[in-house]
């Protein structure tokens, strides 16, 4: 038996998305001297990465970028590490997965964040699945996309051919 994959979302398309996201992230925080961009454990930092990059060549931002490592079968086995410790307190933090699901990911992702004193925490994703189980919505989305839980979304974002399939 072969497992199907359905395309969702193609490099040009994914790269449409990486755009329009960053034009939104700046038009929210233009205000701002400096964002922090901190991506998920696996294709959430490599998302995290090619906004950032997009960000700085169309505004002036200061953008800082750090790695949050958690393990994402079961958040809560394991500690939530930060790339960079800050300090953050008073800064502006935007979380970034591959992949919103129920929300759990990103809940406990945004601990470290909650024990400084940062201004806001901002959520980007690249596919919102809206099985939303935990107050987790995204600020920025590139795709909605209504699946069943037994589904799976796999992100691939490798330069010049990064894709998005269903399986």
């Amino acid at each position: 038996m072969s497992e199907t994959k359905t395309l969702v979302l193609n490099h040009k398309q994914i790269q449409q998305k990486i755009v329009r996201i960053a034009y939104e992230i700046y038009e929210r925080n233009s205000g701002e001297e400096a964002l922090v961009f901190a991506g998920l454990t696996g294709m959430g930092q490599t998302l995290a990465q090619l906004i950032a990059d997009k960000l700085r060549e169309i505004s002036p931002l200061e953008v800082k970028l750090i790695a949050v490592t958690l393990d994402k079968s079961d958040p809560k086995i394991g500690e939530v590490t930060l790339s960079d410790k800050g300090p953050f307190g008073r800064k502006c933090i935007i979380l970034v997965d591959d992949v919103l699901n129920t929300g759990k990911t990103l809940a406990y992702a945004m601990v470290p964040f909650l024990e400084q004193n940062v201004k806001q925490i901002e959520v980007a994703v690249l596919v919102n699945r809206s099985h939303k189980l935990f107050p987790v919505s995204p600020d920025y989305t590139g795709f909605e996309l209504a699946t069943t839980l037994s589904e799976h979304i796999v992100v691939d974002l490798k330069p010049e051919a990064s894709t998005v399939h269903l399986h």
